[in-house]
Formats: structure tokens, C-alpha cells, sequence
């Protein structure tokens, strides 16, 4: 099983790259063709070395390892850093067509970066903090915009991707979604799909074949769209958390939190700009 987010997709913990699965037991949706089911240390490159034949399992070694502190701390300097953007964005950029365009820049220089942190086999915490800081610049600026011409939107798109995140984070460790391969695949396919369909919308309203933003207007189809794009935020979210607890379980390197925390962030930006919208078209059906 592999992450939505491009930096769990090449080291994400599934069992074709030699990565266990998060508990020692088998589970429904992973025992059957699961080599690691039974021992969470055959072909393991983070677990102990020293495990005799027919011993039984233990935990394994926590020194130098990936921790649930590790990944907050992470995932804080990260968003912060997001956070910090946005507000000197806003704060600094009034709106004109100047900050606009340096939105749209810093949009694709985050892109860039978050590209190049992807393909990397290795997280750089340079990288992933310079994409935090381009990507609040973007932010900020489109923040502001809206806010302009909806009084308060930011403010209740946080609330928003707080909310879905909280529940989300409760679902999961509540058991009642379940992060089988099965699950993962649908859900790819589906949120591939999204994006695909998104992109042909995009391109007809570029050639004004599409009017007032097509599927993306701001009317009853377009409050579809958006809740459909939060719903698979949510569901980015939950195979987030299953890598991050798996990395945390099997032992994967400390510096493997850079790149949870890099994945959150990812997932937590999507769910905040089409929280955004969504928020704009409710106050303007108001």
C-alpha cells in the first residue's frame, strides 16, 4: 500500500519495499499474501539485526528511531512555517495584481520543491521548509483575497480543516475505517479520477467552453465538488496516519519524520483551500 501524497510514494511502508505491516498479528485485508503477518521482521530494513531463528518478536529498537514526538515536533516546524507565511503574506501583500502574481509564483516554486523532496530518497528539511514558506506566501494571498469579498472565510476554513481533521484522526483510531490495500486502491483510483476530471474542467473553462468555472462555480455543482475534494482530503489523511504508525511501530529512521510531517502538510493545505471555497460558496448562496 502506498501514501496519496508523493512523499510516502516512494518510501511508503508497504510490503513491496520492505516495509511491515503495522501490527505483528494478522489482520483482515493483510494477512493473505502478506510475508510480514506472521514475522514483522523478515525483510525489514529498520528492525533488529540480532533476532535469533524462532524467537519470539520484540519491539524493536527505539534509539535513533521515529517517534510520535519526533513527528509532531516535525510536523510543527512545518506548518508553523506554513503559518508564518501566510500571516506576513497577508500582512505585507495587499491585494493588486502585484501579489497576485507573486501568489502564483510562489505556488510554483512550492510545487518545484515539493517535486524535487518527492523524487528524493531521503528527506532534506531544507526542502520541505522552503515549500512550507512559498506555499504560506500563496496562502496568505489567497486568504486575503477572500476574505476581502467574504468577510471571515479564512477563519472558518481553518475551523473547517481542524474539524475534518479531528474527526478524521477519531475515525481512524476509533476502528471504523480500516487501511486495508484494498481500501487504498479504491481510493487512489477515485481520487484520481477527481483529479483527472478536474483537469479537463480546467482546461475547457481556459478555452470558454466551460462558463463561470464549470464544475468549480460557485453554485450548487460546484459545493459538490468541494465536499467530494474535503472527503478525499480525509481520506489522504487516514493513509497518512496508517504510514506514520507504521514507521513509528517497525522502527523507521528518526529523520523519516521530516517526511510525515512533509505528508501532512501536503494533505492539510488541499483540505484548507477547497475548505476555502467551499466557505465562499455558502456565504455567496446566503
Amino acid at each position: 500500500m502506498r501514501s496519496s501524497n508523493p512523499v510516502f510514494s516512494r518510501r511508503g511502508f508497504s510490503r513491496d519495499n520492505g516495509y511491515a505491516g503495522f501490527n505483528t498479528a494478522p489482520q483482515a485485508g493483510y494477512a493473505q499474501g502478506n510475508p510480514y503477518a506472521q514475522n514483522p521482521y523478515a525483510n525489514n530494513p529498520y528492525a533488529q539485526q540480532d533476532v535469533q531463528q524462532g524467537a519470539p518478536p520484540q519491539a524493536p529498537a527505539t534509539t535513533g528511531r521515529m517517534t510520535m514526538d519526533d513527528v509532531v515536533l516535525r510536523s510543527a516546524m512545518t506548518l508553523g512555517t506554513v503559518a508564518v507565511g501566510a500571516a506576513l503574506a497577508w500582512a505585507l501583500l495587499p491585494i493588486s495584481a502585484t501579489s497576485y502574481g507573486l501568489a502564483f509564483g510562489s505556488a510554483i516554486v512550492a510545487m518545484v520543491l515539493a517535486l524535487i523532496q518527492s523524487f528524493k530518497r531521503t528527506p532534506v528539511p531544507a526542502l520541505i521548509l522552503g515549500y512550507a514558506a512559498f506555499e504560506g506566501v500563496f496562502l496568505g494571498v489567497i486568504s486575503e483575497m477572500y476574505n476581502s469579498q467574504w468577510s471571515g472565510a479564512p477563519f472558518q476554513a481553518v475551523l473547517g480543516t481542524l474539524a475534518v481533521t479531528a474527526a478524521t484522526l477519531l475515525v481512524y483510531k476509533a476502528g471504523w475505517i480500516r487501511v486495508t490495500a484494498r481500501y487504498a486502491r479504491v481510493g487512489m483510483a477515485i481520487a484520481i479520477a477527481f483529479v483527472l476530471v478536474m483537469a479537463v474542467n480546467l482546461l475547457l473553462v481556459a478555452l470558454g467552453v466551460a462558463g463561470d468555472g464549470g464544475l468549480r462555480s460557485f453554485g450548487p455543482l460546484g459545493a459538490i465538488v468541494g465536499i467530494i475534494a474535503i472527503l478525499l482530503g480525509a481520506f489522504f489523511l487516514t493513509l497518512d496516519f496508517k504510514q506514520i504508525e507504521d514507521g513509528i511501530a517497525y522502527g523507521a529512521p528518526k529523520n523519516e519524520a521530516w517526511l510525515a510531517a512533509f505528508g501532512l502538510t501536503l494533505t492539510l493545505v488541499w483540505i484548507y483551500v477547497e475548505m476555502l471555497r467551499l466557505v465562499a460558496i455558502f456565504s455567496s448562496n446566503d
